[in-house]
């Protein structure tokens, strides 16, 4: 439970200072060296403009990308986190090394792109 609760300590930490300091354009890593170029906006498939029907009641409150992602997390113990112990997470733990992702965070970020022990991994919510 201590280490569970470090965890999450050390992610909520992180997110607070991704909170305080967002991502500028500049600042995003250039997916196009792993992934190829990314694709056009106006050229990606849009339901709406294809004239697909929407779901009775559906309500669109942000635009399409409007919640940029954590591009670079940060982790602090989580000792000085300042998080309770029982703060709701997504763990993740990859060839040894541990994150812990707060739902809390999550719900206004929604996704973080992170590496851990090398490997790159999306976490959303």
């Amino acid at each position: 439970m201590r280490v569970f609760a470090a965890l999450v300590a050390v992610v909520l930490v992180s997110v607070a200072l991704l909170v305080a300091s967002p991502v500028s354009q500049e600042q995003r890593p250039d997916a196009t060296s792993s992934l190829g170029p990314l694709p056009n906006p106006d050229e990606v498939y849009n339901p709406v403009v294809a004239g697909e029907r929407l779901p009775v009641g559906f309500r669109q409150l942000l635009p399409r990308d409007a919640i940029l992602p954590v591009y670079e997390p940060q982790f602090v113990p989580a000792a000085e986190s300042g998080w309770t112990d029982d703060s709701l997470v997504i763990g993740l733990d990859l060839d040894g090394q541990s994150r812990a992702y707060p739902v809390g965070f999550l719900n206004r970020r929604e996704m973080v792109i992170d590496s851990v022990a090398g490997i790159p991994v999306l976490v959303t919510w």
